[in-house]
Formats: C-alpha cells, sequence, structure tokens
C-alpha cells in the first residue's frame, strides 16, 4: 500500500508541442500524473493521445516543452533510459517476442533492470498468476489470443516495477468477461504498487469506470479536464468526441 506521509512521484508535460514535417500533433498540451492516481486519456482519433505517450516516452522528440518527471527534466533521453528511471508502457500493436515463452517475455523485464534470474522467474511467476496466464507460461506468444497478448504486455510492463505505467488501448480484443477482469486488475494497481497510471481507450464503460480524472484532447489540444461527470457534461467533449459514436 501507499504511504501516505510520503510525497508522491510526479510525471509532468509542460506544453509540450510535436510536429511531422510541419504537422503539429501536439499543441502546447500540459499533463500531470501523480503516482497513486489513475487518468484516463481520451479523444477521436487522431487528437494525439499515442503521440502524447511517445513523446513522454523518449519514442519522439518534443518540438518545444519539456517533460519532467520529479522534478528532473527527462525528455531527450533516450527510450531505454527514460524506461530504467520508472516509465512503462504498452503499445497500441502488442510488441512481444513471439518466438519465445509467455514466461519467457515477462521474465526480459526484470533480467533487463539487472534483477538475478531468481528474482526474474519470482517475479514472473506471481505476474503470471495475477492475470491468470499460468496455463500460457510454456506456449509461446505467437500463439496466443489477442486479449491474453494485451495480458503478457501489460504484466511485462509491472515486472519493471514502473513509477508510472502508460497503457495504450489494453482492453482492445478482450471480450466483456476479460475486459471485466482487467479493470478490476488496474484499478487495484495504483494502491497495490504506488504507481500513476495512464490509460488510453476508446471503451468509455471501461473509462468512465476506471479513471477519477479525465483529460480529453482533439486535434493536439486538450479540450477538456476534470472528473469522468465534469467531462461527460462538456459540451467541446460532446461536440469533438462523446457525440460522435466514440464509445461504439
Amino acid at each position: 500500500m501507499l504511504d501516505s506521509t510520503a510525497v508522491p512521484s510526479r510525471l509532468e508535460m509542460t506544453d509540450g508541442s510535436v510536429e511531422f514535417s510541419g504537422l503539429k500533433a501536439l499543441d502546447r498540451v500540459s499533463l500531470r500524473l501523480d503516482a497513486g492516481e489513475i487518468l484516463g486519456l481520451i479523444g477521436p482519433n487522431g487528437s494525439g493521445k499515442t503521440t502524447m505517450i511517445n513523446a513522454i516516452t523518449g519514442q519522439v522528440p518534443l518540438t518545444s516543452g519539456e517533460v519532467r518527471m520529479d522534478g528532473r527534466v527527462i525528455s531527450g533521453l533516450s527510450p531505454r533510459r527514460i524506461a530504467l528511471m520508472g516509465v512503462a508502457r504498452s503499445f497500441q500493436i502488442v510488441r512481444l517476442f513471439n518466438n519465445m515463452t509467455t514466461l519467457e517475455n515477462i521474465e526480459t523485464a526484470p533480467l533487463a533492470h539487472g534483477e538475478s534470474r531468481a528474482a526474474a522467474r519470482e517475479k514472473t511467476d506471481r505476474l503470471l498468476c495475477e492475470f491468470g496466464l499460468e496455463r500460457h507460461a510454456d506456449d509461446l506468444c505467437g500463439t496466443l489470443s489477442y486479449g491474453d497478448k494485451r495480458r503478457v504486455e501489460i504484466a511485462r510492463a509491472l515486472a519493471a516495477e514502473p513509477k508510472f505505467l502508460f497503457l495504450d488501448e489494453p482492453a482492445a480484443g478482450m471480450n466483456q468477461a476479460e475486459t471485466d477482469a482487467l479493470l478490476e486488475i488496474l484499478r487495484a494497481l495504483p494502491a497495490e504498487r504506488g504507481l500513476g497510471l495512464l490509460i488510453i481507450d476508446h471503451d468509455m464503460s471501461l473509462i468512465m469506470r476506471l479513471c477519477r480524472r479525465l483529460q480529453v484532447l482533439s486535434s493536439g489540444r486538450t479540450i477538456a479536464e476534470g472528473s469522468a461527470e465534469e467531462v461527460r457534461g462538456n459540451q467541446d467533449v460532446i461536440e469533438a468526441y462523446l457525440g460522435s459514436g466514440a464509445d461504439a
């Protein structure tokens, strides 16, 4: 559980902009994520959500602005360096080693962070149980269903014990029962692991049930921030996103 007397870690983007061939994918966007909270990042396709994650994690460079973690500037660092500092993510398109087993895929994260083989295996065994993947431990990831691949990717990210975790459409490819089970796991993570969790998903039922605070992007800009109730009733959000069939 979180220590209520400790100052929580904070990840911040301030006035972040990203341009691709003169096109602004992000336009002076700011974001704050504290350890112990779940933030939902929503918006229509092409609004800049994945670009924001890519910029924070060092996958694409900022044109202007900066990213700080606990007051330290991390924008400009390599993706590997940012990951080693405690920022983990999943991808919109699952990225696993398909010719390796589920166990081996998860185990790569703690091994990459310098843990011993025994410690990595112990941690991996716990995560296999937590995500209901024990029966697939020795299966090649290339043979798994899409929903199981999603769970493996999230478990692997958690195996690195991040301070902040970004999940890009974590429930994609899952049926309702699988989504509900994943929601319960995700809901408990901030308190159990003391991390900050950012979720991108078009499943508005999941987002509204999971996230106390939402940030909405449209055309590379923030158009609304606040509680789920506040955002749901925001006219700009209704016109740009919620009223356009985004929950389909």
